[in-house]
């Protein structure tokens, strides 16, 4: 149940860990997804609470709801201000030539009958600004801390492959896949301001798909 994840909870904002493998929006094919498990996270309010944002159905970590309208509306024009201190880990398919980096890589969707659709690098599309840093290299795979300025759709799985040169491992669209068909991206930290009380801060741990590759907790 999702209300064993709570990360930070107060009476207008409650952050989750949301677990790998769980949609944000309801799929087509109707599984479950975020929607079924609002009501358990309603904790006594009679309206149930909201996603400010989206995470990958892969993506595990910090994810932010709302618990009433106008929360939602201040919290997400935070995020569209860029306001939002957000801190993503992901092990990379191998090493990246060198340790730290800023990727500016515009991003534009594309879509083929072949493929489907995806992002790619185009300098017509919207800015997308992400800084990196690698903190750990176990077996030819590399822990690297992903900070982005923008909030593009699969904008650090892009900025991987295509702007560092590695991209995340088990990554079925922009790298080789492998690792359980698992993307390993982690929505690891989360700071979001607010005028007049103190900022919603919270870290979700690095996840077991993590250390079972031998990677522990950044220090």
């Amino acid at each position: 149940m999702l209300d064993e994840h709570i990360l930070f909870i107060d009476g207008e904002a409650m952050v989750i860990d949301k677990p790998s493998g769980l949609p944000v929006d309801p799929p087509r094919d109707g599984s479950i997804s975020l929607e079924n498990h609002l009501q358990s996270l309603s904790f006594g309010f009679k309206r149930w609470p909201s996603a400010v944002h989206r995470l990958d159905r892969d993506t595990s970590g910090c994810l932010l709801l709302a618990r009433n309208p106008k929360a939602h509306r201040r919290f997400a024009l935070a995020f569209e201000e860029g306001r939002v201190e957000k801190s993503y880990l992901a092990i990379l398919d191998g090493v990246p030539e060198t340790e730290q980096g800023v990727v500016d890589l515009p991003l534009a969707k594309v879509s083929t009958r072949e493929r489907g659709w995806r992002m790619v690098g185009n300098p017509k599309g919207k800015p997308a600004i992400t800084s990196w840093r690698t903190i750990a290299v176990v077996g030819g795979k590399a822990l690297v801390e992903f900070r982005p300025a923008t909030g593009r759709t699969h904008q650090i799985r892009v900025h991987a492959e295509s702007g560092i040169g590695v991209p995340i491992l088990g990554d079925p669209v922009y790298g080789r896949g492998g690792a359980g068909g698992v993307t390993l991206l982690h929505a690891s930290r989360l700071v979001v301001p607010r005028e007049g009380k103190g900022a919603i801060e919270a870290h979700a741990p690095l996840p077991e798909r993590f250390t079972a590759l031998g990677f522990g907790e950044p220090g």
